[in-house]
């Protein structure tokens, strides 16, 4: 049966308050921490009630784990706008990276949460069921990228898709999550501007460089 449109407007009304909860609740766990964030407070910036949140998430955990979910989904779904199959393989892993580097300047706080979740060794995310498997998409996307590079001759290292995963995140989590330490110490803003494009040029070339071979790892 088509569901009434009163239910159809409910549906809408409580998926729109989700989602509001979910971006107030980001802001204050990227800004206090899980441990320093308060429901109340969260409540309070919504101008709702701390009994509307548990309604919807059911406790503090939840809401953070479901805030989560939602930050490493969105950069899932990210990284499968690159199209393999009409991609030579050093453009598609190239794009692969410099998507990466942009999903992560253009969401800092999403930086902030793994940063967030490191401290705390991941014990949020040992228990959501929907980022149990939620790696695997991108891994397997850089498996058929090397399986095809391979095949072409355009790499000759042998690769591992989490090891190259590793690096690209490497990069652009650490110029982001470290400006501060790093910018104090040797003088410079790595977010500034005038650093993005050739940062997001440097991303690309080291990864591909490192798969055709041209450092010292064979």
């Amino acid at each position: 049966m088509t569901p009434q449109p009163a239910t159809r407007e409910r549906r809408r009304d409580a998926d729109r308050t989700r989602a509001e909860i979910l971006k107030v609740a980001e802001q204050e766990f990227t800004k206090q921490g899980y441990a320093g964030a308060r429901v109340d407070e969260i409540a309070a910036l919504m101008r709702t009630t701390k009994r509307m949140i548990y309604y919807y998430f059911g406790s503090k955990e939840q809401l953070y784990i479901a805030v989560l979910e939602k930050a490493y989904a969105e950069v899932r779904a990210a990284e499968r706008t690159v199209d393999v199959e009409h991609l030579a393989p050093v453009e598609a892993i190239r794009t692969l990276a410099e998507l990466t580097f942009d999903h992560h300047d253009a969401h800092r706080e999403f930086i902030k949460l793994v940063a967030i979740e490191n401290i705390h060794q991941a014990e949020h995310i040992r228990k959501s069921e929907a980022l149990a498997n939620l790696g695997t998409p991108v891994l397997d996307l850089i498996e058929r990228i090397l399986d095809a590079g391979t095949a072409s001759g355009d790499f000759v290292t042998e690769a591992d898709a989490i090891d190259v995963h590793m690096m690209i995140s490497a990069f652009c989590v650490f110029r982001v999550a470290n400006q501060h330490t790093f910018g104090t110490l040797f003088g410079r803003d790595m977010t500034a501007p005038e650093h993005r494009a050739r940062q997001r040029r440097m991303v690309g070339e080291m990864i591909v460089g490192y798969l055709r071979g041209e450092g010292s790892l064979r």
